[in-house]
């Protein structure tokens, strides 16, 4: 790693470790999603897949990738491809700033980053409040959403993580990142 990439890498704050999340011995953790935002909807990950928060660090390209797959981080020695859910998603992409961050997730025992504008909190979702009916995706394909949680006014878009990640696209940066 060159000296500028070091800066880099050494100026980019740390938003959160996982373990600083410290659910009560009564939350089930099946049941916890830590919550972001990506335009103006509120989403949803199973806080069992998070490792880590951490603030937006210098991404290196990686040729003959989906569009929403921005390159890969060196994060600690371990290289991590990162996918920009704005793009996943088919929003407008934005300019990152102060706000955005990335998800580290351990999905099929690999890391993948997500990149979205900013997360918000740890939610309890009971299974009674998530709404499974609704048909989410496109045909007989499993969907992305895994469900639509409802906790008092508020809704989250919830995600089905190895999905998320499956797409056989996203698997060629993952060969990238390992090799």
């Amino acid at each position: 790693m060159t000296q500028t990439e070091t800066a880099t890498v050494a100026k980019a704050p740390e938003v959160a470790a996982i373990s600083d999340v410290n659910p009560t011995q009564s939350d089930n953790i099946d049941h916890m999603y830590l919550t972001f935002a990506l335009g103006g909807e509120e989403y949803g990950i199973g806080i069992n897949v998070v490792t880590e928060i951490v603030g937006m660090q210098r991404i290196m390209s990686v040729p003959d990738v989906p569009h929403y797959v921005k390159g890969v981080i060196n994060l600690r020695g371990k290289v991590i491809p990162l996918m920009d859910a704005r793009l996943r998603f088919g929003m407008q992409e934005q300019t990152y700033d102060e706000r955005t961050v990335v998800i580290v997730m351990d999905v099929s025992d690999s890391l993948v980053g997500l990149i979205v504008d900013g997360v918000r909190e740890v939610l309890e979702v009971p299974p009674s409040q998530v709404d499974r009916h609704g048909q989410f995706g496109r045909g007989g394909s499993r969907s992305i959403i895994s469900g639509i949680g409802k906790v008092g006014d508020r809704v989250s878009i919830l995600l089905d993580t190895d999905v998320l990640v499956s797409d056989s696209e996203i698997n060629i940066a993952a060969e990238v990142a390992q090799a």
